[in-house]
């Protein structure tokens, strides 16, 4: 059974350098240490923070270092460009009137990157 997923849970991008945290605002929230997540909290910048350097050449700036550099690829500093909500989620239970985010839901960042939940935040509370 998956894991609900908290604010400070560490995510990491298939194209992304480093791993990134997971911001969730406390804002009609479920809490325990941390506000819990739904499938809704997936704004870059606010949600979701840089993942390092960025090597997808669907990036416009990776493809233009990577022509630069004759062809050799050039990683630029990721900005994630999300392409919908984490999916599935957890169609059981809510969370602020949303699905709640569980450890196997992904993200889809526009120039290719799959995002996933490496650790969630809490081993104690599990969600179907």
């Amino acid at each position: 059974m998956p894991y609900s997923v908290l604010g400070g849970a560490v995510l990491q991008c298939s194209f992304g350098m480093a791993p990134s945290v997971l911001n969730v605002l406390p804002l009609s929230r479920v809490m325990s240490s941390m506000p819990m997540a739904n499938i809704s909290d997936c704004v870059p910048l606010v949600n979701i923070m840089p993942f390092g350097m960025c090597s997808s050449m669907s990036n416009p700036t990776v493809a233009s270092a990577t022509a630069a550099a004759f062809g050799v690829l050039t990683p630029m500093p990721c900005l994630p460009v999300i392409a919908g909500t984490w999916v599935p989620g957890s169609p059981t239970v809510l969370v602020g009137g949303k699905p709640a985010l569980n450890q196997n839901c992904k993200l889809t960042c526009a120039y290719g990157g799959i995002i996933e939940i490496k650790n969630p935040g809490t081993t104690n509370i599990q969600v179907k």
